[in-house]
């Protein structure tokens, strides 16, 4: 397969090969040299292509969203794996059946009703699960807090349920997408280690031992030197990244590794803007770094050379994209039928608009993934 990326049809969504590896090398090695176990999320991506090359072309544990995205990575012949979601009661017979063929499927807890559901469907299959607590180290989002003492006494439970093997502690420093810049990420990346490591200090005095500390998410893993206090670390859209983590400086512009991309189809110079073929099915709605730049748009407009252009997608209905002159523009470079590459706002939700991902290098697709749908 070798198509130059002009001749492909749009809407599409583009992966630069070597971006994405280069993203994925570097993480892997900061976790390599922190001497922490590396369990990268891939929901970002949901193909076991990618997840592969999150370990540098070899299986390793991963973090997963969604039961589809554990089942299809086991059949992909991944064998642990930890679904980073507050268990469903009505889902446990599959993560049972799941976790029963691969070496170990670790499931998230972090209320004592999830743990009277478990021990009910457990207990009565003379079975266990492996479990970590979800902690809230600030993101509010999920999880318990942790300074709270009916937080120890839920997790002391689950320490001496016979239906629960007690793995770790594990949280995420979603917050820190809100961050103003470099300074404040690198403060909630210490809020976010120290709420996993002070309470597993706890545990390990109430005679509580091994506890794994995990933590993720791509500002903080991206702008810390090492990683520090804790066990585990599991970011997931550091291998695309986007036009929201550039802007917060998470990255710059040149490794963001996802592009949509999309087709002039229409040219209004009287009004100053342009008609894509890529809406809201294609771009998704998410807002962007609004809190940073209130007129951001939806995404970031460049050239098919990546060379950053003075347009702003304003608006989009479900298949079509409003793009307005922002500054210099030579409405003559771009006619009808031309292609423009957009870093979406939101790379994971961009990706789940598409059922192919179009692999490029030097200018041509060369591969083509397909992600797992559903739940």
């Amino acid at each position: 397969m070798n198509v130059p990326i002009p001749e492909i049809q749009t809407p599409a969504f583009l992966v630069d090969y070597d971006v994405l590896v280069r993203n994925c090398d570097t993480m892997r090695a900061k976790a390599e040299r922190s001497d922490v176990s590396f369990r990268p999320h891939v929901k970002t991506h949901k193909v076991p292509e990618i997840g592969r090359l999150q370990h540098g072309g070899m299986l390793g544990p991963i973090t997963v969203s969604t039961l589809a995205e554990a089942e299809h990575f086991a059949d992909a012949g991944f064998e642990d794996i930890t679904w980073a979601v507050p268990v469903a009661p009505d889902k446990l017979d599959r993560a049972a059946e799941l976790a029963g063929r691969i070496r170990r499927l670790n499931i998230l807890i972090d209320s004592p009703g999830a743990v009277d559901a478990i021990e009910r469907f457990a207990d009565s299959r003379s079975l266990q699960f492996d479990a970590f607590l979800k902690v809230d180290c600030g993101y509010h989002r999920a999880g318990v807090e942790p300074d709270d003492p009916s937080s120890m006494q839920l997790a002391l439970r689950i320490a001496k349920s016979s239906a629960i093997r007690f793995r770790g502690l594990l949280t995420h420093a979603g917050h820190s997408y809100q961050a103003a810049g470099r300074p404040e990420i690198l403060s909630i990346a210490g809020v976010e280690a120290g709420a996993v490591d002070r309470f597993a200090r706890r545990l390990s005095e109430s005679g509580v031992e091994g506890i794994i500390r995990s933590v993720g998410s791509t500002p903080t893993a991206s702008l810390v030197e090492s990683f520090e206090h804790v066990d585990e670390v599991r970011p997931g859209n550091y291998v695309f990244y986007d036009a929201f983590q550039s802007t917060l400086g998470s990255c710059s512009l040149e490794d963001c590794a996802a592009t949509v991309l999309a087709s002039v189809i229409g040219i209004y110079k009287e009004q100053n803007r342009l008609m894509i073929d890529a809406g809201a099915l294609a771009l998704s709605k998410d807002a962007g770094p609004q809190h940073l730049v209130p007129d951001f748009g939806y995404g970031i407009v460049c050239d098919g050379a990546m060379n950053r252009l003075s347009l702003r997608v304003d608006s989009l209905s479900q298949e079509h994209g409003k793009v307005s002159v922002t500054g210099d523009f030579d409405f003559d470079r771009f006619p009808v039928g031309s292609k423009l590459r957009i870093v979406p706002n939101h790379s994971c939700l961009t990706a789940a608009m598409f059922d192919a991902y179009q692999v490029a290098r030097e200018g041509s697709i060369v591969d083509q993934w397909r992600p797992v749908r559903g739940w």
